[in-house]
C-alpha cells in the first residue's frame, strides 16, 4: 500500500449485534504497529490503542525476538472502544480501508516477515464470525486488485510492547518512517471517516 492509497470499501453486512456493554477490545495486525497505533488513536470511541504482539507466547513477546519473524507473533495493536460509539465491524471497516494494504502477504511498505502479516485477532467467536465474513464480503466487492492475504487467528494473548514503542507516531512525527508510510494513514482516515475521526489523539502515554 502506497502511503497515500486508501481503499473506498463499504461497512460490513454482519457485524457483532448491539449490546449493552461500553467497553470491548479488538486485536489487529497490519504491518509496524506505528502506524496501526497511529490510526485508531484518532478514531472515536476508542479508549486506547495499545502497541503489543499477538500470535505467539509470553516468552518471546520481545521486541528483538519478534524481529527475527520465526517466533509466530505479528506486531498488533490492541484496540479498547464503546461498542455504543463504534461497532467492532466499523473497526474493520477502518483496518481494511486506511490503516494498512491487506492485499499484501507478510509485508507493508519497506517491512516484510511473518511478524508484519495481516491478521484479524479474534478475542470472541462472534469477532471471527464477523471478520471472516467481511473478508469474503470484500473479496466479492472487486475494490482491491487482488484476493486479501489477511487471516483470522482466534486470539490467545496480547502482550503489550516496550514503551518506546507506544504512541510513536505522535512522539516522532518527523521521522522520515513516519511521514512516508503513518502520517498519510492519519490524513485518509480524516478525509474517507471524517464523522469518526478526532483530531487529538488518545494516547497510551498520556
Amino acid at each position: 500500500m502506497a502511503g497515500d492509497q486508501a481503499f473506498i470499501i463499504a461497512p460490513p453486512k454482519l457485524d457483532e449485534p448491539a449490546g449493552t456493554s461500553h467497553s470491548e477490545t479488538a486485536v489487529f495486525a497490519g504491518g509496524c504497529f506505528w502506524g496501526v497505533q497511529g490510526v485508531f488513536e484518532h478514531v472515536k470511541g476508542v479508549s486506547k490503542a495499545l502497541s503489543g504482539y499477538a500470535g505467539g507466547v509470553a516468552q518471546t513477546a520481545h521486541y528483538d525476538d519478534v524481529s527475527g519473524g520465526d517466533t509466530g507473533h505479528a506486531e498488533s495493536v490492541q484496540v479498547t472502544f464503546d461498542p455504543a460509539q463504534i461497532s467492532y465491524g466499523h473497526l474493520l471497516q477502518i483496518y481494511f480501508s486506511v490503516a494498512h494494504d491487506p492485499t499484501q502477504l507478510n509485508r507493508q511498505g519497506p517491512d516484510s516477515g511473518t511478524q508484519y502479516r495481516s491478521t484479524v485477532f479474534a478475542a470472541t467467536p462472534e469477532q471471527h464470525k464477523v471478520a471472516q465474513a467481511y473478508i469474503a464480503q470484500l473479496n466479492g466487492s472487486g475494490v482491491y486488485s487482488q484476493p486479501l492475504a489477511t487471516t483470522v487467528e482466534d486470539l490467545k494473548g496480547f502482550y503489550a510492547a516496550e514503551d518506546y514503542h507506544q504512541d510513536y507516531l505522535v512522539h516522532n512525527p518527523s521521522s522520515l518512517y513516519i511521514v512516508i508510510n503513518d502520517q498519510p494513514k492519519i490524513a485518509n482516515l480524516a478525509k474517507v471517516f471524517a464523522d469518526r475521526y478526532r483530531s487529538d489523539p488518545v494516547l497510551v502515554q498520556p
